[in-house]
């Protein structure tokens, strides 16, 4: 094998698998370092550089984070990662004055974002700063897209909400509220904008065509669930009936039953086709409806709305059976019986599809089979070179931490675009790297292992939660909670960083390693070389470090990087300082970034990145 290229920055970038698992790239060791510091108004602005919206990611993101964490390898569950960046959001000071700005000098830029969600509000957070003039039209009288119509304010209080979204619409944002666009033709016809940003979501919820859906007698009784999530948070639905049942069981599903709790129903299920692994909730979500007595129902396939004497009564179900390979596929499915379930209400959250009835057919915006957006999955931009897409809008259903990646990226591409320049050339990704050797076997960081189990979220009383609609239902950690948690985390940004002009070949950092994760061996192919590793690797994610050639031997010196857990006993160990520890900073360019917000000439680049070696 080749030495590993630790200069490419994606190389040490990877080993913080949290940080590469957020789609975001949210630097997620640093301000678990600040929170354990008590900064917690620095551990907010270092979310925000990235999530932009950490008050309202703490409470609902879907955490992709957290089973990439490292902490989940060597115990069974991972750092909260996203209840500590609620931590920071609660207990931060007034940020404001450390937020960007927007110039009072304008770049002559003007750029329309349709949709006043997540990818919109970033797009707009990002060029402002810039000098660009950024129109949004929104549908409501109201900003924040489903993250106000579909979240229920038990999750995500409202005060959260309209307070990270107003620090946005503060640079200036031309935010014109119940302002739907009905046609994209007659946008562009004004010659108003420079680009146009569609981050319109995925408004249309799926229907279950089934004998009796169009029984005028069942359709009142039957709620699309995004819908009903809307109507129910602009209030205009304010009961259910005693019985529902809610098909589908992903986030949506979790959602609508809950509320149903707290709009009066006391007999709520959750009817899956399928077994639990094959569940789109997450395990979390699951948790919270299961402890809100929700019962969940597993193989049954909807079959028909049963209606008498002009309502609705129940539901019939094929009862399904499953055969599953050693991998947990399902390899056979049969029908094995019948149910009919009683219900007052039926609410369906079987997904969400792309619905663009207000773009025309003759623009050059091409649509694939699905009425899904043909668009550059780096650029965001689509087949009209000055309409771009992000979020739900572009891709289909995902979650509010990607739209907001999407909202960077388009962003970029945007800006390049309005400045002329092109728009697949995207800044590149930098890398920093500085040593936390403070002596011989002291450290900049805190190294040590804490065996402290993951704290659990406190909780509001049952009792208590179901009395308003908006009673937040999770409380947030405690400090104390909070000064034990951050103590889980493993500091993966802090590299094990290795010089092989350095080494001896002792074999010292080998023999105090605690995981295995380091061998000496001859070279060879990288098949070969797992074969001879200490302790053989369990998952082949991440790419094994190699060195070049020891001096002595001419043997190189191999780290599984996917079993290493950075506790920094080989660089106190090794007796010519080989092994060092060293922070890495990846930096994630942004629009924003730019130091010539208002002006078309190109902008002065960042320095190059400072790599420190021992």
């Amino acid at each position: 094998m080749q030495p590993t290229d630790t200069a490419n920055p994606d190389y040490y970038h990877r080993v913080v698998d949290c940080q590469w698992a957020c789609p975001a790239h949210t630097d997620v060791p640093e301000y678990i370092r600040l929170i354990a510091q008590g900064q917690f108004t620095a551990a907010y602005l270092v979310n925000r550089e990235s999530n932009v919206f950490p008050g309202i990611l703490g409470r609902v993101c879907d955490r992709p984070c957290e089973p990439a964490c490292r902490r989940g390898r060597v115990e069974q569950e991972p750092v909260a990662i996203c209840r500590l960046k609620r931590v920071a959001a609660d207990h931060r000071d007034d940020v404001r004055p450390h937020l960007p700005k927007a110039p009072a000098r304008k770049n002559g830029k003007r750029v329309v974002c349709i949709g006043a969600g997540p990818a919109s509000l970033t797009v707009a957070n990002d060029l402002m700063p810039l000098g660009y003039e950024v129109t949004i039209f929104e549908k409501w009288q109201t900003p924040g897209g489903l993250m106000r119509t579909n979240i229920p304010s038990f999750r995500l209080p409202e005060q959260v909400l309209s307070e990270e979204i107003g620090y946005i619409i503060d640079l200036g944002v031309d935010l014109r509220l119940g302002s739907p666009v009905t046609s994209m033709k007659q946008l562009l016809a004004t010659g108003e904008f420079d680009a146009v940003f569609v981050g319109s979501g995925a408004p249309k919820g799926k229907d279950l065509k089934l004998p009796g859906r169009k029984d005028p007698a069942a359709a009142a009784h039957i709620h699309i669930g995004i819908d009903w999530l809307e109507s129910v948070a602009f209030g205009h639905v304010k009961d259910i009936g005693r019985r529902v049942l809610i098909i589908g069981v992903g986030n949506t599903a979790m959602d609508c039953c809950r509320s149903s709790l707290r709009l009066g129903a006391d007999d709520v299920k959750v009817m899956a086709r399928k077994p639990r692994a094959f569940f789109k909730a997450s395990e979390w979500e699951l948790e919270d409806a299961e402890a809100e007595n929700v019962e969940i129902v597993v193989n049954h396939a909807p079959k028909a709305f049963v209606t008498e004497n002009g309502r609705l009564v129940g539901m019939r179900f094929d009862v399904m059976e499953y055969d599953l390979d050693a991998t947990g596929r399902i390899t056979a499915e049969r029908v094995v019986g019948e149910k009919l379930l009683p219900c007052d209400d039926v609410i369906l959250a079987i997904g969400q599809e792309n619905a663009f009835p207000w773009i025309e057919n003759d623009l050059g915006i091409e649509f694939d089979q699905w009425h899904v957006p043909k668009v550059d999955t780096t650029t965001y931009q689509s087949t009209r070179p000055s309409v771009f897409f992000g979020g739900d809008a572009a891709f289909g259903p995902k979650n509010i931490i990607w739209a907001v990646e999407h909202g960077h990226q388009a962003a970029i591409s945007i800006h390049q675009f309005c400045q002329d320049r092109e728009v697949a050339q995207r800044p590149p990704r930098l890398l920093n790297l500085s040593s936390r050797k403070m002596g011989l076997h002291e450290w900049a960081y805190k190294n040590d292992y804490n065996p402290v189990e993951r704290r659990l979220m406190p909780h509001v009383d049952l009792k208590e939660r179901f009395k308003k609609i908006n009673i937040e239902v999770e409380l947030g950690f405690t400090a104390e909670q909070a000064a034990a948690e951050v103590q889980r985390c493993l500091n993966c940004d802090v590299q094990t960083v290795f010089e092989a002009r350095l080494c001896i070949e002792c074999d010292a950092c080998i023999d105090i390693c605690p995981v295995d994760c380091l061998t000496m061996t001859p070279n060879g192919t990288e098949a070969e070389i797992r074969t001879r590793l200490k302790a053989p690797a369990l998952r082949v994610t991440q790419p094994l470090f190699v060195s070049a050639p020891l001096q002595h031997t001419a043997r190189v010196m191999v780290k599984d990087e996917d079993v290493c857990v950075h506790c920094g006993l080989c660089a106190e160990r090794c007796p010519t300082a080989a092994w060092d520890m060293q922070k890495s900073k990846i930096r994630i360019p942004y629009a924003s970034d730019e130091t010539t917000p208002c002006s078309s000439t190109p902008a002065t680049p960042r320095p190059a990145p400072i790599r420190r070696s021992a």
